[in-house]
């Protein structure tokens, strides 16, 4: 998957309505819309659309979409 598509399927799937284009270089907790449940909406995100199993700990070492798009890729 291309991380254009990655991007968009985040935004879509954790409401970022004010979030505008998300990039790889974009840090999504500085985002207005990010909140402690976007962390959860990840999660199940990552496990129901992939199959990919991540933790907050998982999240947490992230900084960027790319970060996440790279956690994607790595499990």
């Amino acid at each position: 998957m291309e991380i254009e598509k990655f991007a968009e399927k985040l935004k879509e799937a954790l409401e970022l309505e004010n979030a505008g284009v998300l990039t790889s270089t974009t840090r999504f907790r500085e985002l207005e819309d990010w909140s402690s449940l976007s962390v959860m909406s990840l999660i199940v995100l990552f496990d129901e659309e992939w199959g990919k199993e991540i933790g907050d700990k998982d999240i947490k070492d992230c900084q960027t979409i790319g970060d996440l798009y790279n956690l994607l890729n790595a499990k």
